[in-house]
């Protein structure tokens, strides 16, 4: 599982930071949260495909948020795609995107669905679940948590006691299935340790600081918050709908996440010391990501959650 920061500017992108998207690799599938312009060349450089794209995820209609899709959509009709784009997120993308779409001439093979969201669980699969809450900002935004469903270890040894053989039956019970042994039904539980967390990750998108947001993100290995100011910019951000990096820290605290990573920077801030700093005198664990910027998730497990 990892995470590739393709960029990390706020509003206007600089030399260094390009406008905010975020992919996570995840169960073979790359998820994209939010696609400022120019986050196709940002994949370029990254070598993240956008046709392993199957789900967009847009927190707020701000363009440094959105502007990258209109063109992320044509490259992937030009290279011949034709499995569905879904692309999710609050009331009024759809008909941002209608228009965006009929810009210049293009044909398309595939279909994209627009699902406008508010709040609550959005996909669940085997393997996952993506939910969302509204948080405050001066347009509605959506924060986003990608959960892992972690199954239980398997009890190997006790399922060869209970006179189990290596094989199908295994792998039904670790899903949940109850077997057939003779005259005799072995259920799951017989066989399971105790219940795993699996990795969890919150993305704030733009947002002052939520109780939403910490509800959301409560035990998060990895919280991905905004800090667009830096401390002492408290009114700058409150006038902006934005979070200054000492009130990204107190949501890290108050929500008991395991690590901080902090984005969407101004273009005032040459160097990122000066947001790392003050957000780390309040949530230590806290790193300042830079653009193209890659993150094993695996390594901010802990060993109970193996």
């Amino acid at each position: 599982m990892e995470l590739i920061f393709l960029g990390t500017s706020a509003a206007i992108p600089s030399k260094k930071r390009n406008h905010t998207a975020i992919a996570l690799k995840a169960f073979g599938e790359v998820f994209l949260f939010d696609c400022g312009e120019g986050t196709q060349r940002q994949m370029a450089k990254a070598k993240v495909s956008p046709m392993k794209i199957e789900k967009i995820f847009i927190s707020h209609l701000h363009g440094d948020h959105l502007l990258g899709l209109p063109g992320m959509i044509q490259t992937m009709a030009f290279r011949g795609r034709e499995e569905p784009l879904h692309i999710f997120g609050p009331a009024g993308l759809k008909e941002m995107l209608e228009a965006a779409m009929k810009l210049g001439y293009f044909s398309m093979n595939f279909d994209v669905y627009v699902h406008e969201i508010s709040a609550g669980k959005i996909i669940e699969k085997e393997e996952y679940v993506i939910s969302c809450v509204e948080t405050e900002h001066t347009v509605p935004n959506l924060s986003y948590c990608f959960e892992e469903k972690k199954k239980p270890r398997f009890l190997r040894d006790k399922a060869i006691k209970l006179g189990l053989r290596p094989g199908p039956a295994f792998g039904k019970l670790h899903r949940g299935i109850p077997v057939r042994l003779g005259d005799r039904i072995i259920r799951p539980e017989e066989v399971l340790g105790k219940p795993r967390k699996g990795i969890k990750i919150t993305y704030s998108g733009d947002t002052r600081p939520s109780e939403n947001l910490v509800k959301l993100a409560k035990n998060s290995h990895i919280l991905i918050h905004e800090a667009t100011f830096e401390a002492g910019k408290e009114d700058k951000a409150l006038e902006t709908g934005h979070s200054t990096a000492s009130e990204a820290a107190e949501i890290a605290k108050e929500s008991n996440v395991k690590n901080l990573i902090l984005t969407h920077l101004s273009t005032r801030y040459k160097r990122s010391d000066i947001i790392e700093k003050a957000a780390r005198e309040i949530f230590k664990n806290t790193i300042v990501a830079y653009d193209l910027m890659s993150v094993e998730v695996r390594k901010y497990a802990t060993e109970d959650d193996n």
